[in-house]
């Protein structure tokens, strides 16, 4: 597991490219923020890239020590991703629903 975790958690969605900066910001004080506060996480980093079709694609990523550790951010259902009251104002789009990956290192 060598400082990764055991599980590692994964959500995307798009928003304009012009809002890159203010989304990286407002992330960093929600979910990013809630994640590290979380007993059980490892640490959670957002990425960028620009798609042709006009969107940047953002993806979250964190890793846990375990799922039952997910569930004290995210709740029984750790399927379902957890959004906070300004997404509406960045996200074109969005998928409701997270992937976990277990690692084996």
């Amino acid at each position: 597991m060598d400082g990764f975790g055991r599980v590692m958690r994964s959500w995307t969605g798009w928003i304009r490219p012009e809002d890159r900066a203010a989304y990286a910001d407002y992330i960093e004080r929600t979910g990013l923020a809630e994640y590290r506060r979380t007993p059980g996480n490892l640490g959670a980093l957002i990425c960028f890239r620009d798609l042709d079709d006009g969107r940047c694609e953002v993806r979250t990523v964190s890793f846990w020590r375990s799922r039952d550790d997910i569930r004290g951010f995210a709740g029984d259902d750790i399927s379902r991703a957890v959004f906070y009251d300004e997404d509406d104002r960045y996200l074109l789009d969005r998928e409701t629903t997270v992937d976990h990956f277990d690692i084996d290192a």
